[in-house]
């Protein structure tokens, strides 16, 4: 009976924010919760709460450990209707995770090398603790992939968090009137 009142297209979350690492899908994530009065999920910080920080599961337990335990908490964020969901850089490379998102209200967050270079920590990041060489092939190697999921797409290079926030907040509340929602 929920069902009946529920305003139609919010059975998923309202937005997944997908990107390469440091493009701030958790910071803006968080603040287009608190825009959208939504729950926000970021899928990194759930697998880091349950299994203990991530360069220490790829050193200790593997990549695919890694990635199995990623989409486990992938696939639970997803089932929570009205959220924002921030993925990890290379979440959308496990081809079930790829298959979860594609048709939902997926935002492609870029950022320039330059800008990245300036945001990333290789030492928390394990696939790109060689710098900003290693960055730009891995998202060279993931942007095709990105952008076929993506429905919109923002650049966080220069603009503050919060105007990009707020353009998403709006793009997805349009969004989710012109398919019969609130």
């Amino acid at each position: 009976m929920a069902d009946a009142v529920e305003p139609g297209p919010v059975r998923g979350p309202l937005v997944v924010l997908i990107g390469p690492p440091a493009a701030g899908k958790s910071r803006v994530g968080k603040r287009l919760g608190r825009i959208l009065e939504a729950p926000f999920i970021d899928t990194d910080k759930q697998i880091v709460a349950a299994n203990g920080p991530i360069p220490e599961i790829f050193a200790t337990r593997g990549e695919a450990a890694f990635r199995a335990l990623e989409a486990d908490a992938v696939a639970e964020a997803l089932r929570q209707p009205g959220a924002v969901v921030s993925l990890g850089g290379g979440a959308v490379m496990t081809p079930s995770i790829a298959e979860a998102v594609d048709g939902l209200p997926v935002v492609l967050l870029t950022i320039s090398p330059e800008a990245a270079a300036e945001r990333l920590d290789p030492e928390t990041r394990p696939l790109v603790r060689d710098g900003i060489g290693a960055w730009v092939d891995l998202v060279a190697s993931r942007m095709p992939t990105y952008t076929a999921l993506a429905v919109a797409t923002w650049d966080t290079s220069s603009r503050p968090i919060d105007h990009i926030a707020e353009e998403i907040a709006e793009w997805a509340c349009d969004r989710a009137a012109a398919a019969g929602g609130s």
